[in-house]
C-alpha cells in the first residue's frame, strides 16, 4: 500500500519553525515526508534538510517524494536518537530546526501485515524498524507476567493490568499467541463486562503499551531532548507534537528543565550549582489542532505541539 501521511498541525509548525531559505534543518521522524516537502520548499539552494526515519518504507518514499521537489535533502535510516551521528557524518554543527512528530504514522497503523492496529487480524509484530529482531508477539509470549503488568501499567496506564497479563501467561502455557484478534481475545476477557461497555476498544492502551515497550519509545525520546537543543543554532527552535500524556509529560518537563535548570535549594541567595539556562519555551500552553482539522483528520485530536527556542 502507498505511504499516505497527513502531516499534523502543518501550519502550527511551519509558523514555530520560523524557517530561513538558507537555514539548515532535521525532521527526526520525516515518515511519509507530509511535514519535510512543506519545509524543504521553503528552502533556496542554500538551505538543508537532513530527514531521519527507522521505518524502511517510509525512508524510500521520503527519499522519492523530496527527490522530486529538490536535491537539498538527505534521508537517512535510523531512530532519531542517533542524530548526533548523522550530523557529524555530513558535517553539520548546528541546526536551525528540529521536527518530531511522535507515534505511530498512519501508513503503519493502516497495513494490517505491520500489526500496529487492534482492528486488523494480523501478525502481531509492531517494529517501527522492520529490521529490529524482536517483535511484540516475542513481548508477549516471552515475558514474564510482572514485566508484562509493568509494561501495561507504566506505558498503556491500563488498570486491568494484572488481570490481562496473567491471562496471556496462562493462555501461551497452550500455546503461542501469534495475532492480533488472539491478543485482543485474551484482553477482552480480562475486562469486567461493566468496563468495556463503558470505555473504549479494550484493546486500544494494552496495544499503546506494547507498541512503546518493544520501539523504546519513551526511553528515546528521554535520552534525546536535551541533546537535539545542544545541537541547535542561536534562535533555532525545537518542535514536538506528541500524541499521548506520557511522551507529552516528557517533553514538558525536559523543556522546563533546559528553560530553568538551577538546582539550588529556594532559600539561596545566588546559584551556585553553575546550571545555564539553554533558552526559553515558546509554547507555555501546548498548541492544539483547530476544530476544523480535527474533523478532517480525527487522528489528529489528542496532537499536542510544544516549542522550545534556544538562546
Amino acid at each position: 500500500m502507498e505511504f499516505h501521511h497527513v502531516p499534523i498541525l502543518l501550519e502550527s509548525v511551519l509558523d514555530q519553525l520560523m524557517i530561513h531559505p538558507d537555514g539548515v534543518y532535521m525532521d527526526g521522524t520525516v515518515g511519509g515526508a507530509g511535514h519535510s516537502s512543506e519545509i524543504l520548499k521553503r528552502l533556496d539552494e542554500n538551505g538543508r534538510l537532513i530527514c531521519l526515519d527507522q521505518d524502511r518504507t517510509a525512508v524510500e518514499t521520503a527519499r522519492e517524494r523530496l527527490t522530486a521537489i529538490s536535491d537539498r535533502a538527505s534521508v537517512v535510516k535510523t531512530n532519531y536518537v542517533n542524530f548526533d551521528t548523522v550530523l557529524d557524518d555530513l558535517g553539520v554543527d548546528r541546526v536551525d530546526g528540529i521536527l518530531l512528530d511522535l507515534g505511530v504514522s498512519s501508513y503503519q497503523l493502516d497495513n494490517g501485515e505491520r500489526g500496529f492496529s487492534y482492528r486488523m487480524d494480523a501478525p502481531l509484530d509492531m517494529r517501527m524498524d522492520q529490521d529490529n529482531p524482536e517483535t511484540a508477539r516475542d513481548i508477549v509470549n516471552n515475558y514474564s507476567e510482572d514485566d508484562l503488568t509493568r509494561i501495561l501499567r507504566e506505558y498503556g496506564e491500563e488498570p486491568f493490568a494484572r488481570q490481562i497479563a496473567r491471562s496471556i501467561c496462562r493462555s501461551r502455557e497452550e500455546k503461542e499467541i501469534t495475532t492480533t484478534f488472539e491478543l485482543n481475545e485474551l484482553i477482552r476477557s480480562s475486562i469486567p463486562a461493566r468496563a468495556r461497555r463503558n470505555g473504549g476498544h479494550p484493546s486500544k492502551q494494552t496495544f499503546q503499551a506494547l507498541r512503546i515497550a518493544l520501539n523504546r519509545e519513551l526511553q528515546v525520546l528521554e535520552d534525546s531532548i536535551d541533546r537535539m537543543i545542544g545541537r541547535l543554532s542561536s534562535g533555532g527552535r525545537l518542535c514536538i507534537i506528541t500524541f499521548h500524556s506520557l511522551e507529552d509529560r516528557i517533553v514538558k518537563q525536559a523543556m522546563k528543565r533546559a528553560e530553568h535548570p538551577c538546582i539550588c535549594p529556594p532559600d539561596f541567595p545566588v546559584c551556585v550549582c553553575g546550571k545555564v539556562s539553554q533558552g526559553r519555551v515558546v509554547t507555555r500552553k501546548p498548541i492544539l489542532p483547530d476544530p476544523e482539522e480535527q474533523e478532517d483528520n480525527p487522528r489528529s485530536k489528542s496532537a499536542k505541539l510544544r516549542v522550545f527556542e534556544k538562546k
